[in-house]
C-alpha cells in the first residue's frame, strides 16, 4: 500500500479512510503515545521506549507523521547532529481519543482474549 496517497474509490474525499490508513499502522500511535509523556525526544529515547520496532520502522514512523503533521522534527546545527521530536498541536488535539480507545482496550481485553480462545477452539 502507498502510503502517501490512499484514496477509497468509492468515496475518493473520505477522510477517515485516508487518517486511519496513516495512523492505524502498527507504529504511529505508540510513537505517539511515546511522545506525549515527554517535551522533546531524540530518536534513540523513542526507540528504547519502543523496543521491538526496528531502526527502518521508526524512521519511516517518524517520517509518516511528520508528512502529516502530527510530530515536529527539530534539527540542531552541531556536529554529531542532534534531532528531536515532539508532538504538533495536532497530534495533541488526537490524544484524548486516543486515550479513549486505549482505555476500551484495557477494559475489554480480557473477554477479547477469551473470545478468541473459543474461536479458536470452535474452528479445530
Amino acid at each position: 500500500m502507498n502510503r502517501k496517497e490512499i484514496i477509497d474509490m468509492s468515496d475518493p474525499d473520505c477522510p477517515v479512510r485516508n487518517v486511519l490508513a496513516r495512523i492505524c499502522d502498527k507504529w504511529s500511535v505508540l510513537v505517539m503515545l511515546v511522545l506525549k509523556d515527554a517535551e522533546v525526544m531524540r530518536f534513540n529515547e523513542i526507540q528504547k521506549s519502543i523496543p521491538d520496532i526496528s531502526q527502518k520502522m521508526l524512521t519511516v514512523t517518524l517520517r509518516t507523521l511528520e508528512e502529516d503533521g502530527f510530530v515536529k522534527r527539530k534539527i540542531y546545527a552541531e556536529v554529531p547532529p542532534k534531532v528531536e521530536y515532539s508532538l504538533t498541536e495536532r497530534a495533541q488535539s488526537l490524544l484524548p481519543l486516543i486515550g479513549s480507545l486505549v482505555g476500551w482496550a484495557k477494559e475489554n481485553m480480557d473477554s477479547i482474549i477469551r473470545d478468541r480462545k473459543a474461536s479458536v477452539r470452535c474452528h479445530q
